[in-house]
């Protein structure tokens, strides 16, 4: 038919790409080494590499592992790697957590002179002042590592749920976002956008937009964590922040602009709490609601829906960090949300990054490469090395968007397919233990259900009939 018509059946070019490389979680401790303290506390965050160097080389001090979080031969391994694959990404994309877990607790126990794993705190005034500093100058450090390892690149940052002051990880407030304002722009933006801009917002809310492209893309740096569920009362106004999310929103579309969207928290189900809920039971399934966990208060989720629902096509790449492990959920809208892997080890995953490639005519992906540190390889691998590349893996059809590929890949992924066996082998980057995360495919209505069903019922529905 293509030849009485006369229609070329020559092949099309592929779109023209580039690459984008994405981290998240990483999760440094600089407290892995105590008897480092009063040297790091006494000094500038510029003279810290120096103090890690002269007291845990590389040769003398193992990465960290499993259960563990990024100390300093681990957090030198990763950036290596993101310098490694770096190629031609025009900017870097960081989802949240900079710090170390525990903190404000760790400090105490440094600060006070007593062992791990007893009570502290809390700390006098004198205290507190040093505490914050110490955690700024550890910002500052790992913000300066990052500038060293990626050049003039510019890094857009999102805060995560640690990223703060608080013991209570539920993200920062003002004072811990005035506090380190400075630091994120000169060394992670990289002075790449307007201060003043910039300031006025990340300094009130912790989000912010950037346009380092071209006219035609923002990047919205959106704080998702005061949306998150948590006993504790959010630092930040959660409508605040909805409402200024539908304004960048609306003036990217005024504008015929794309969108970005990188968060630390991703909405929909908490899989992991979830099964670890269902796991006290007898049966695998979340059968009562309340055996559910969710990433949001369901307020705050259904108001974030219906902003997206009004800006149809507008997102062309959403990515979210916070669980560790590598995931994807589609959204209600139809848009994608890809779940970067975390540096950090801590959660039984093995440290990795991804790359995407994206068209240069729509500001999609189009596809993706793992690139992980296996921790059960022995010898210790020398440096990160590729684990998979998206297309290769399942199979996704060329010039597909990755986007359209997701779409069409979750609902085939059954307990019995092998693209299941595929996805919870990369799922936590190819380790080899599970201390954290349960996903087997015992068990898998409560992660296949979470691909897609973002309303707690929705997922309990799903889940109880799958």
């Amino acid at each position: 038919m293509f030849g009485c018509s006369g229609v070329s059946t020559a092949p099309q070019a592929p779109p023209a790409t580039y690459p984008v490389v994405a981290i998240s979680d990483i999760h440094f401790n600089p407290f892995d080494d105590p008897t480092l303290y009063p040297g790091l506390a006494a000094a500038p965050a510029s003279q810290w590499k120096s103090i890690f160097q002269s007291a845990q080389s590389l040769s003398k001090k193992a990465p960290s592992t499993w259960k563990s979080d990024t100390n300093y031969p681990a957090l030198v391994l990763a950036l290596a790697g993101v310098r490694q694959n770096l190629g031609a990404s025009p900017v870097v994309l960081f989802a949240g957590d900079m710090l170390g877990h525990n903190m404000p607790l760790n400090f105490c126990l440094a600060y006070s002179n007593l062992p791990p794993a007893t009570t502290c705190g809390p700390l006098d005034a004198t205290g507190t002042a040093a505490m914050q500093q110490f955690i700024d100058k550890t910002v500052a450090f790992v913000s300066m590592q990052i500038r060293a390892a990626v050049g003039n690149v510019p890094v857009i940052f999102v805060p995560g749920n640690i990223d703060t002051y608080s013991a209570y990880g539920t993200g920062p407030d003002t004072t811990f976002l005035s506090d380190n304002a400075n630091t994120f722009y000169t060394q992670l933006l990289n002075g790449s956008v307007d201060q003043a801009s910039f300031q006025s917002t990340f300094t009130t809310i912790g989000s912010y937009s950037a346009q380092l492209l071209g006219s035609n893309l923002r990047i919205i740096a959106f704080d998702s964590n005061p949306l998150a569920q948590s006993p504790y009362l959010p630092p930040l106004d959660p409508y605040t922040e909805l409402t200024w999310l539908d304004s960048q929103l609306a003036a990217a579309q005024s504008a015929g602009q794309k969108v970005w969207l990188i968060m630390h928290v991703p909405p929909g189900a908490n899989t992991t709490a979830t099964a670890q809920n269902a796991a006290k039971g007898v049966a695998p399934n979340p059968a009562e609601d309340d055996e559910a966990a969710m990433m949001w208060e369901p307020q705050y989720q259904i108001e974030f829906m219906q902003i997206l629902s009004r800006y149809p096509g507008l997102i062309a790449m959403g990515i979210t960090g916070h669980t560790h492990m590598d995931e994807f959920r589609v959204l209600p809208t139809g848009d994608v949300m890809f779940g970067i892997p975390g540096i950090s080890p801590c959660f039984g995953n093995n440290p990795a990054f991804k790359i995407f490639t994206l068209s240069q005519d729509k500001q999609m992906p189009m596809d993706y490469q793992s690139i992980n540190y296996n921790l059960a390889v022995s010898p210790p691998p020398a440096q990160f090395n590729g684990l998979y590349t998206f297309s290769t893996a399942y199979g996704a059809t060329a010039n597909t968007t990755l986007e359209s590929s997701l779409q069409q890949l979750y609902p085939q992924l059954t307990p019995t397919s092998p693209g299941t066996a595929t996805f919870l082998n990369y799922y936590v980057s190819s380790s080899a233990t599970f201390p954290w995360n349960m996903a087997n495919t015992g068990n898998w209505p409560l992660y296949g259900c979470g691909f897609s069903q973002m309303d707690e019922q929705d997922y309990v529905d799903c889940v109880n009939s799958y």
